[in-house]
């Protein structure tokens, strides 16, 4: 509920500040006092975009500020509470309108962005006008409405929640699909790199081996050469080495027996004429296996060309290759995980289809139902606001889809949204042999005026909406219809704050409390000013709302009439 609304250098509005209560709020005034500058300024802090042009000539900000008190259990609470504000005091909204700079928000204080000022104040005040720029007059609002006065929201949700799990779902499929088909010429081109390489049944430093055997087959000749010349050095040719160690071996054993000192060396000399034998033995075993074979080295050299090429695609060294394998198995495995994440998606998707098809269909029987009981309910209300004529039906229709419609989001050819298959049109016809026709193309004032109070009664007990504010509701009506739409206005009130701008004292005399607005010429500048008025302060404003700018005794006697008939 607004309690506290102050406005600073705004339009004419100099300093202003209005307390405001339970109950029926009536303001009035002359034509051009101000009156629909504070429905400007009551906008402007539940969002509206703000512009420098609304402040008041000669400032260079303007400020405005509203107080609402909030239940704690309310929607408005827990959204303050999860941006982490203190809801104890309840919700002041402040907004400066710069002529230099940005604009500023504020929220219990703090700095707020127009994103958190628009989802905290969303639904929290209704001001309905003549201009048809309120949610009873928009089309995308009928299907809300709608469903709030039959109890659908639950399902609405339900549907709401199903199609917010399965676009996301959707939207993976068709990008899984579309890598998928990307990737199967690359998956032709992994798998033939993995048969290549497993074809070649390399080990580590293979190559290496290779390279040294092809340097011998390459050399057999001159190693076979050298081999046997070191053999004849070392043991076969006279005079080897061997031979001669022999005899030196024995020189020394036979001096040996003048000084013992000399054994060790001519042990010595044994242990190396014998190792000098072993490696000639040795020597001897290694030229009997070197082999001339011009087959061998064709096949050493095939190999090592195979294993060459396959290092220039995949890597310096036969283990890179070996490497490079281990990563095309693991792309490989990733690209058939693409198939089952496939299978998984659909079978997610179509769950959620068969949910969403089912809750879907459900609120559409449901709205049909719960249309036919609205539609009378309101022909009921605008016959007692002097429209006993008027025929009124809402239209539920279906989207049919398109060629490139998503399958899951279709039934019987229709498409799925967030709100389930309808869309729905408040349909009217004010008079007897007219057709119907949406409720915005509505041309007279007084039947807009009349058909949105109508709706406004009978959502009163289903509306979250705390704070009602009717501009101009008395457009295009008088006499007893007015004393009608005043009965409304009041009734509407045991159930909401009701702010009302009228021109009407039939109207004005129901409210708990009523303003008067005014407009004086100070110092050579325009202002606007606003205060409560007391009991013979209404009667006045009552008979100049009766009578005009001339106010007699016999419209004074009128006010006092009306206003003890009201209360």
């Amino acid at each position: 509920m607004l309690r506290e609304l102050s406005i600073k250098n705004f339009a004419i509005i100099d300093n202003l500040r209005i307390c405001f209560s339970a109950g029926l709020t009536i303001l009035s005034g002359e034509t051009g006092a101000g009156k629909s500058i504070i429905i400007n300024a009551v906008n402007l802090l539940l969002g509206s975009k703000a512009t420098s042009k609304l402040i008041r000539t000669g400032s260079d900000t303007a400020e405005l500020e509203a107080l609402f008190q909030i239940s704690k259990k309310s929607r408005i609470a827990k959204v303050l509470k999860e941006y982490g504000f203190d809801t104890s005091e309840g919700l002041l909204i402040r907004r400066i309108i710069s002529r230099k700079g940005r604009h500023m928000s504020y929220i219990n204080g703090h700095l707020a962005t127009m994103q958190m000022l628009n989802s905290i104040t969303v639904n929290m005040v209704s001001i309905s006008g003549q201009h048809a720029h309120q949610g009873l007059l928009k089309e995308d609002k009928h299907l809300m409405i709608l469903d709030q006065f039959g109890g659908l929201m639950p399902l609405r949700d339900e549907v709401y929640r199903y199609y917010h799990e399965i676009v996301p779902l959707i939207r993976e499929l068709s990008e899984l699909n579309a890598q998928k088909d990307k990737q199967s010429e690359h998956i032709k081109l992994l798998e033939f790199q993995k048969k290549e390489i497993l074809e070649a049944s390399i080990s580590p430093d293979e190559d290496t081996g290779l390279e040294q055997e092809r340097l011998r087959l390459k050399n057999g000749e001159e190693l076979y050469q050298s081999v046997r010349a070191s053999v004849d050095e070392l043991y076969s040719a006279q005079g080897a080495i061997v031979e001669r160690l022999v005899e030196v071996k024995k020189s020394l054993e036979k001096a040996c027996r003048i000084d013992t000192e000399l054994s060790s060396k001519a042990k010595r000399i044994s242990e190396a004429t014998f190792n000098i034998e072993d490696i000639a033995e040795e020597l001897r075993t290694y030229m009997d296996n070197i082999q001339i074979d011009e087959k061998r080295l064709e096949e050493v050299e095939e190999r090592l060309d195979t294993l060459n090429k396959l290092k220039r695609k995949y890597g310096k060294s036969l283990e890179a290759v070996l490497t490079c394998l281990e990563s095309i198995d693991h792309d490989i495995s990733g690209i058939e995980n693409i198939s089952e994440k496939i299978n998984e998606t659909e079978t997610m998707i179509f769950d959620l289809h068969n949910r969403i098809v089912k809750a879907s269909t459900n609120l559409s029987l449901k709205r049909k139902e719960t249309a036919e009981i609205l539609a009378n309910k309101v022909e009921k209300e605008l016959a007692t606001l002097e429209m006993s004529q008027s025929k009124f039906q809402i239209s539920l229709q279906t989207m049919p889809a398109a060629g490139n419609a998503d399958p899951y989001l279709t039934i019987d050819g229709n498409v799925i949204n967030e709100t389930g298959i309808d869309s729905a049109v408040f349909m009217i016809a004010p008079n007897v042999g007219e057709a119907l026709k949406p409720l915005s193309g509505i041309v007279s004032g007084g039947e807009l005026s009349r058909v949105v109070l109508a709706l406004k009664a009978i959502l009163a007990k289903t509306e979250s909406v705390e704070t009602l504010i009717f501009d101009e509701v008395d457009a295009g009506i008088g006499g007893k219809v007015a004393e009608v739409v005043g009965k409304k206005l009041s009734a509407l009130a045991g159930y909401h704050q009701v702010i009302c701008i009228t021109h009407l004292a039939q109207i004005a005399k129901f409210g708990n409390h009523h303003f008067g607005i005014s407009k004086t010429v100070s110092r050579g500048r325009t202002k606007t000013d606003i205060k409560p008025l007391t009991k013979e302060e209404r009667i006045k404003e009552l008979a100049r709302m009766l009578g005009g700018v001339k106010i007699t005794k016999t419209t004074l006697d009128h006010a006092r009439e009306l206003l003890q008939s009201a209360h």
